[in-house]
């Protein structure tokens, strides 16, 4: 049995652990508010605030599969094949990783 399991097995732990996501989720989404404005990943961050709040939440998983819709008509009216979304990823990923490792030798 795991944890959420076990907390959820009452109507007080049930409550507890809603309060719990409810705190958590909202606190990672307004953070990424905040990086929206701010220097940050704000985007990605909100979703993943999102992500946490649709676990226990209905309003919040229908938030999410809307902006899943639109990303995916937005991506749609791009037509850049899969491959080459992809490739750019990759290639964003490869670069961050270079330029951490040569912040971090020339420090």
């Amino acid at each position: 049995m795991n944890l959420r399991t076990f907390i959820k097995r009452s109507k007080a732990g049930n409550l507890v652990w809603r309060i719990f996501i409810g705190v958590m989720g909202g606190t990672v989404t307004v953070l990424g508010a905040i990086a929206l404005v701010a220097p940050g990943p704000g985007v990605l961050i909100l979703l993943a605030g999102l992500g946490i709040l649709a676990t226990e939440f209905a309003w919040a998983s229908r938030a999410m599969n809307k902006t899943k819709s639109m990303a995916q008509t937005a991506a749609d009216k791009v037509g850049i094949p899969t491959w080459v979304k992809y490739l750019i990823f990759a290639g964003a990923a490869v670069f961050s990783i270079l330029v951490i490792i040569y912040y971090h030798m020339n420090k």
